[in-house]
């Protein structure tokens, strides 16, 4: 990994932008982004928390550099400020991650307060607790019947293919509405979205074909009485409440949301058969495992780099640092999750740990609509293949587990397991 700290400005207009009078320049920080193996923490975020609360930072694709917060309250406050824009990004450069950048106009990710609360609404009933209660006994079946088949076939398996992709890709169709039989095209292109791999084109070309299919999902829903998303959202354009377009583009983003649970089980099993006193400790104590959970969830380094950004709508201080209006911000939920001040010993697994406010899900207006499915498809994981599978390990050493590369979201490309 190549890295460099610039103590010079890139140019006139970069010069110390952000710092009220008096203060020094704050070198921005080229954050070139590695492909990481298994759980290990970005070393260049790790450098980043230690410099201090506030840092600039120039990602590998886009414009210009951004302001960066790692510390657990600042994080909150700019991820729930009004004063902070995702809206604005639409029509900003913004350095980032991703090589391309594709939101459709009225994405419910770059809407701000009250279009975005509006449309939250419209799908809520679906991704409540009750809502989500929902589908448990359905997804248990679903998932019964996978590891049904993997013990039939016997040992070894790629229990990411066999389980932790097709498992959640099952449970986002049946809330969303989509019909079974079209369970392969919509993981085909969620991934297709999701890697910086294929290009611009491919990826753009993807995104299209689904906001198509759910564009025509949702129009036959209109005055629909269903429960599942597709039908509230056509229910809400039938009344007026939501357009067409903005119903799309909520359904695109829970959709490909929905999968971001294989990664994370693959982390969070990869982790767990790399530490057998973890996972002995959990089949032998069931009662901690919903504990052991959360803690899993702080601790596993979901994403690289960082998500999406925001815009300072005005001058902002943030312990000390002046973000002036119309300049880029991010978040980094990664590191608040590691904020000794709020997490004490926070490299350490403790399942025992409590209280634990982590923000793996997010925070404020743009928290995850889908935490609590991710966090009932992680129960049921964890249920029933410790329960199911009691001699289950990996099949190959640690190192010889294949993660994926070029993706905004980490986690094993496939989890070779013997039981």
């Amino acid at each position: 990994m190549t890295e460099m700290t610039l103590t010079e400005p890139l140019d006139p207009a970069d010069e110390a932008p952000g710092e009220a009078p008096g203060e020094a320049a704050c070198p921005v920080r080229h954050w070139e982004v590695p492909d990481l193996t298994g759980v290990d923490f970005d070393p260049t975020l790790a450098e980043l928390m230690r410099e201090g609360p506030v840092t600039r930072i120039q990602l590998p694709n886009g414009e210009g550099w951004a302001w960066l917060v790692t510390r657990y309250d600042d994080v909150r406050m700019v991820a729930n400020d009004p004063r902070f824009s995702r809206e604005a990004v639409m029509e900003q450069p913004v350095t980032r991650l991703a090589p391309h950048f594709i939101p459709d106009r009225g994405a419910v990710g770059f809407l701000d307060p009250p279009d975005h609360t509006r449309l939250r609404r419209s799908v809520a009933a679906a991704l409540t607790t009750k809502g989500v209660e929902r589908v448990r006994d359905r997804a248990r079946r679903m998932l019964d019947e996978l590891v049904d088949e993997l013990v039939q076939d016997g040992p070894p398996a790629d229990l990411t293919a066999r389980v932790l992709s097709p498992f959640p890709i099952a449970v986002i169709c049946e809330v969303m509405g989509v019909p079974a039989a079209d369970r392969h095209p919509m993981h085909v292109w969620t991934q297709l979205i999701l890697s910086s791999s294929h290009g611009k084109e491919v990826s753009e070309r993807a995104k299209r074909e689904m906001s198509a299919y759910f564009a025509d999902l949702v129009a036959l829903r209109e005055g629909s009485t269903g429960e599942d998303v597709a039908s509230l959202l056509g229910a809400a354009v039938g009344r007026g409440e939501v357009t067409l377009e903005e119903a799309v583009g909520l359904a695109v983003l829970l959709q490909i949301g929905g999968e971001a649970v294989t990664n994370n089980s693959g982390q969070m099993f990869y982790l767990l058969l790399t530490r057998p006193d973890l996972l002995d400790r959990l089949r032998t104590e069931p009662a901690i495992r919903p504990r052991a959970i959360d803690e899993l969830l702080r601790y596993i380094p979901h994403r690289s780099a960082v998500g999406l950004s925001r815009i300072a709508k005005q001058d902002v201080d943030i312990k000390g640092v002046r973000i002036r209006a119309g300049e880029a911000i991010y978040v980094s939920y990664l590191a608040a999750n590691r904020d000794p001040m709020v997490f004490p010993d926070p490299e350490t697994i403790d399942f025992t740990r409590s209280p634990n406010p982590h923000v793996s899900f997010g925070f404020g207006p743009h928290y995850c609509p889908g935490g609590q499915l991710g966090r009932l498809e992680e129960e049921l994981l964890m249920d029933v293949l410790l329960d199911r599978l009691p001699g289950l390990r990996l099949a190959v050493p640690p190192d010889q587990v294949p993660f994926r590369k070029g993706a905004l979201i980490r986690g094993p490309e496939a989890l070779p397991v013997t039981w």
